[in-house]
Order: structure tokens, then sequence, then C-alpha cells
């Protein structure tokens, strides 16, 4: 007599599932079902009624995708959001967040900047960050007890930064955190250099060794601004990317943030050597930094992913919103209506993102094998209605408060727009405590 199957933990009856890989695909009235954390089966609904389960979940009118992924912010920057709004970048980073960094950033602005950044995501249908900031080991605890999966990246600059009084103290102390966190489950470490006009060639030679002996990500701030390329061409002799390459640096690890300036020779730098490019469409709107050829990058076969940039310059940490937008701003710099459509655009947001960070073996689609990191968006609603295409309607008709239900490694995050590990009311009190501490000054 055969054995009894082992019952799932948790299975989900969803009425569509995009599993995202493989590309396009919508199934309706079909089931996921989770055990010890990953995804163990993937069937039409009758099908899976018939596997044993510990608990079942109705999710009617909802879509069920993989968790969001967003590939690039500062989470603790939460706390300046609006401080410094309408300026352009130059002037708001060195005259404005530079300054207010000096006076404010340190490991209590850190660890509640980083659980409020957290939770807004959360909220928003993020199962992954990555997050670029002051102070990694303090944000690493935040993570820790969020139950959100991140990459956090060691800070490096040529000058001073809260928290190391130079790159040298930096790096030690980010070499230590890489050890601590090796094992961690769901906290992966990279190195990164803020962008090429803020670190030195030596130094950047220093990180490529590093990150090669421990098979690291470097992420960096890359072709942001025209005046980045300007300043580049004087000093070096050759664009940002370029000067990136020379020095060793590009490869299917290196994630490459904003990339606003774009030439041929660029492409064919980021496509040879494998490298991702993380689009950050409304933190570049907002600072008219430029637009990143998405549709262009695409189909010559780069990677790209996408990312809120902080809530300092965003000024929100949604995800879902800045999909929209990229779908958008995609079609209008191609100057075609079918660049960077709704499927995509949610592979951008997940399978892409997973993938610069190195853990699409991992997470980023449904596949069975893979951490159970999910998201169901409720598109019941009167502004869904009527409903063709499920993904279409996630993309250009709805936003972050359809997000209904969130689980990262199967252990729900979200419940019911519940948070089930952080105290949304006591998060907006830190909050407000902090923002008129600052303006006080």
């Amino acid at each position: 007599m055969p054995a009894p199957a082992t019952p799932l933990d948790l299975l989900l009856l969803p009425t569509w599932l995009v599993p995202v890989e493989p590309a396009g695909v919508v199934l309706r009235e079909h089931a996921l079902g989770i055990r010890d954390g990953r995804i163990a089966l993937i069937a039409p609904r009758a099908e899976a009624l018939r596997h044993p389960a510990r608990e079942i979940r109705e999710l009617p009118g909802c879509l069920l995708t993989p968790g969001l992924v967003n590939a690039h912010g500062h989470a603790a920057m939460t706390l300046f959001r609006g401080l410094a709004d309408d300026l352009p970048l130059g002037n708001w980073l060195q005259d404005h967040i530079w300054p207010a960094e000096a006076r404010w950033v340190d490991e209590a602005f850190v660890r509640d900047g980083s659980e409020l950044a957290i939770a807004e995501q959360i909220l928003g249908g993020v199962t992954c960050m990555a997050d670029m900031y002051f102070f990694p080991e303090v944000a690493s605890e935040v993570i820790h007890r969020s139950g959100i999966r991140a990459q956090l990246s060691i800070p490096v600059l040529d000058f001073p930064i809260p928290g190391a009084r130079d790159a040298d103290e930096a790096l030690r102390k980010g070499l230590g955190l890489f050890d601590d966190l090796r094992q961690h489950p769901r906290i992966s470490v990279a190195f990164g250099p803020h962008a090429p006009y803020t670190v030195s060639d030596d130094k950047l030679e220093n990180l490529r060794m590093l990150a090669e002996e421990l098979d690291a990500g470097i992420h960096m701030h890359v072709h942001e601004t025209a005046g980045e390329i300007q300043q580049s061409l004087a000093q070096y002799g050759e664009r940002p990317l370029a000067r990136l390459s020379r020095l060793g640096l590009l490869g299917p690890r290196f994630q490459a943030v904003h990339m606003t300036q774009v030439s041929a020779e660029d492409v064919a730098l980021l496509v040879e050597s494998n490298s991702s490019v993380i689009h950050c469409p409304e933190s570049n709107l907002k600072l008219a930094c430029g637009f990143c050829p998405v549709e262009r990058l695409w189909q010559a076969g780069v990677n790209v992913a996408i990312g809120t940039d902080g809530a300092a310059s965003n000024n929100d940490l949604d995800l879902l919103g800045e999909l929209r937008t990229a779908t958008l701003l995609a079609k209008a710099v191609a100057g075609s209506a079918t660049a960077l459509d709704a499927h995509r655009a949610l592979r951008m947001a997940t399978l892409n993102g997973a993938r610069a960070l190195g853990l699409d073996a991992e997470t980023g689609s449904l596949e069975l094998g893979k951490l159970a990191d999910l998201v169901a968006f409720d598109l019941s609603g009167l502004a869904q209605q009527p409903l063709y295409d499920p993904v279409s309607q996630l993309v250009y008709t709805s936003n972050r408060s359809c997000v209904r239900h969130v689980w990262v490694g199967g252990k729900a995050l979200l419940d019911e727009r519940r948070l089930t590990r952080l105290d949304e009311q006591q998060l907006i009190a830190c909050a407000r405590q902090w923002g008129e501490k600052i303006a006080a000054r």
C-alpha cells in the first residue's frame, strides 16, 4: 500500500495565476500549493483539491503572481520624503540631501527609516528589495525581523560617510557583514560603489577583486545624468560605462542603476558583459535626469529590472505605480505603442529583478521547487471591470491598494492588507516624530 502523500502546508485558490515563466501565460482556476516554504504544486483547481492540505485559502477575484522585486532603493531615506522637492539632481544631492544625511543619519535613523520603507513595500506587494544605504548592518537586523527578502549593498565612496570614516573602514565593516550573513536564508550582500564620479579607479579595482573572490554583486548608479557623461569624458577621456568596463567591473553580477544616457557603444558593452540595468523611471522623471531606453535595451538582450529609488526622490515606494509609469514612458521613448507590454512589465518587476540580484534560481517566477514568494492582487473592484486580461488590468488600471496578501518563503507578511510582523500605527507615529525633529532644525 503506497504511503499517504505529505500534506501541503497551504493551498491557494486564486481566480488567475500568472507564473511569469513561461512568458505570457495566464492560468485560470488553477491552484498553487506550498510545502516547506517552496512551491510544491501548480495544478487545475479540481485536481489540486484532491491533495491533502493543512490550510486551504480561497482567493476569489484575485490574481496570484510572483512577489515584486524592487531592484533599487535607499530604504532609510523614507524619513527624508518630501524634504527637498522640485530641484535638479546636483542641487538636490549636494545642497540638501548630503547635508541632511551628515546631520541626521545614524543607527536609529537607519533602523526607523528602513522599517518604515519595508512596511510600505510589503503593503505594495514587494517581497524582495535591493537596499543601498549607510549602516547596512543595522538595516540587516530590521530586514531579518521583517521577513522580507533583500540584497544589501555595502556603500563605498571616496569621502567619509555616516558609519565609516573612509572607504577602507566601510569595506572592513561590509566584509564582516558578508561573513555574518553568508548563510542567511533571505539576505545577500553586494558591493555598492555609489557612482563613477564618487569612487576612484583604485577603489573600483579593489571592489572588483573582492566581488570576484566572494561571487558578490556590484550595485552602482551609472549614467544617471548627461553631466556625469561630460565630466567623465573630460576627466578620463571615456564614458563612465567604458571606464567601468576597462576596470573589469561589468559582468553578470553588475547592476547598473538608471542608465538614462545610452549610446550604441553602451548597449554593446551591456550585452557583451551580460550586465543588468535597473530602471527607475519616476525618480529619473522627477529629477529631470533623462529617459532610459528600455525597449531598445530589451530588444538587444539586456536584462532590465525596475526600482523605485529612494522616497526622497520618488516620493513613494509603490513598485506597481512605477510599472505603469515605465510602460507608458517606454512607449513614448520608443515611439511605439507595442513597447514594453503589460506582461513584459510584470516580468521586469519579478523574474528580471531576481536575475539582476542573482536570485532567479530561487525566486521571481512561480515554478515547482522555487521559494513561495507570492502576492495576491484583488482585481474584483469597480475600476478593474470588465476584465479581459488580468495582467493588463493589473498594470494599467490598478494600484497598490489592491494588494491583499503577501508571502515570503511561504510565510504571510500581509494578510487581508494587515501587516503580520510590523505595527503600521507605531511606524506612522515614529515617522512623524522624525519629521518634526528634522523640520525644526
